[in-house]
């Protein structure tokens, strides 16, 4: 019976206490609780969520590569069509322009985008023009009373600053994930030809790519981007394109199109210790010229190999890395304002980027086995020597059934380096099968076209 009677006591406590309890208080002592609800509130109109559509060609079997076995089973059609689904998200910009920031790897090759946004309107986007280099693209939509994100100052940011991000992670629609800048100008990762990425323990996860990264007042300090997860789920190492750079990228693709980088000319590499003890150097930031190209923009600026860069139009330069961005982000014809460090003593040279020599070739014409491959020959900002690219594989060829991608670089044709279009002709016959050793961002792989 005692039991009993405590049982009904702590019912009745219970009942007493629930509504108290699902009403929190605003505040304690007079002073309001915290909460990122307000901002959120502002901001999470202004992001979307992208869904893409393309059709891929595929083929069924090896086996269909061959006429004779086509011909003898007498199949039709050697290949099929699938569709393939993506998901991301999208930063809204400017709300009477409908104009929106993505990632370039969110809707690369997509035959349809549809927007949704955070009231469910969908609406089906064009692309503006996409910058693979940076993974920054810009695609719009025609629709009313849209709610656009404020851009900060992506260089005001310092590590242990609070940010959110929002996206549409795994599909689930919008999302929000709090956390701080874990650090600052990490590049090398591999994902894209220019890197300057902010690092945070915000969690992000596939289909947060292209969305928000805010600070504290709702404005955009990011583009989430990738993650560094080798399960593909979040571990507390997100990555997020600076708004800063993110906005250059925006204004030459919303005024142009596309991306038309000018070049220097030069090779560089880090400012090391070693390297400034072994030029007896005071400072411990800056970008070492390895190499000058002859009849480059940097030789007629009277650029030379051993010279420091410490500063570029006014700004420090920290490392290689990132003079290979600040001047990734220039036009051809830009005008640029280099302090350099010459044998103990300080200059001020100007340079006029110009337009990168870029030579071409069919893949038919150096191999059969390479039909339907466009090659390019170029040097890579920063770079001192040429690379061979894949810049375009037709459905259906050879290569693509083996996988070459638009982006691979070429590194060696059955064992001999290529550094040049002209090497590859000499190195192969008709007969012979290709083994291709490719660099995919940060990866080396070895394909074999037979």
């Amino acid at each position: 019976m005692r039991r009993l009677v405590s049982f009904l006591i702590l019912l009745s406590t219970l009942a007493w206490a629930g509504p108290a309890l699902a009403q929190l208080p605003a505040e304690v002592d007079g002073q309001p609780l915290p909460s990122l609800a307000p901002m959120l509130e502002r901001t999470i109109p202004g992001v979307v969520n992208i869904a893409t559509r393309a059709r891929v060609v595929e083929s069924v079997n090896p086996l269909f590569d061959d006429p004779f076995f086509r011909r003898f089973f007498d199949l039709p059609e050697r290949q099929r069509e699938r569709e393939r689904q993506g998901l991301g998200s999208g930063v809204i910009v400017d709300a009477a322009e409908g104009t929106i920031l993505t990632n370039s790897h969110v809707i690369a090759r997509a035959d349809e985008i549809l927007v949704t946004l955070y009231d469910g309107r969908q609406y089906e986007a064009e692309v503006v023009g996409t910058d693979p280099a940076t993974d920054v693209a810009v695609i719009r939509i025609d629709a009313e009373n849209l709610r656009a994100i404020p851009l900060a100052d992506s260089d005001a940011l310092r590590v242990g600053d609070f940010v959110v991000a929002i996206g549409n992670p795994f599909g689930l629609g919008q999302t929000v994930t709090s956390g701080i800048v874990s650090a600052l100008g990490r590049s090398g990762l591999g994902g894209s030809g220019f890197e300057d990425f902010i690092q945070t323990d915000a969690s992000i996860n596939p289909g947060n790519s292209g969305g928000a990264l805010v600070n504290l007042r709702g404005e955009l300090v990011g583009i989430n981007t990738a993650i560094l997860a080798r399960g593909g789920g979040n571990i507390g190492i997100g990555f997020a394109i600076p708004t800063n750079m993110a906005r250059q990228i925006q204004d030459l693709l919303v005024a142009e199109g596309r991306v038309e980088r000018g070049a220097l000319g030069v090779g560089i590499q880090d400012l090391t210790p070693a390297l400034a003890q072994a030029f007896d150097l005071d400072v411990t930031q800056g970008a070492v010229i390895t190499d000058v190209q002859p009849d480059s923009a940097a030789s007629r600026a009277g650029i030379e190999a051993g010279d420091v860069v410490l500063t570029i139009d006014g700004k420090a330069v920290r490392n290689a890395a990132d003079l290979r961005n600040r001047l990734g982000l220039l036009r051809v014809g830009s005008e640029v304002e280099m302090r350099i460090l010459r044998d103990g003593r300080e200059r001020t040279l100007t340079a006029r980027l110009e337009r990168p020599e870029i030579h071409q070739a069919e893949g038919a014409a150096i191999h059969p086995r390479l039909e339907g491959v466009r090659l390019a020959e170029h040097t890579p900002p920063g770079a001192s020597r040429s690379r061979v690219v894949i810049i375009d594989v037709e459905a259906g060829t050879p290569g693509a059934r083996a996988g070459l991608r638009p982006g691979d670089m070429l590194l060696a044709v059955n064992r001999q380096r290529v550094e040049h279009l002209a090497d590859l002709p000499r190195q192969l016959s008709p007969q012979q099968a290709l083994e291709l050793q490719l660099r995919r961002g940060n990866q080396t792989l070895y394909l074999t076209l037979r």
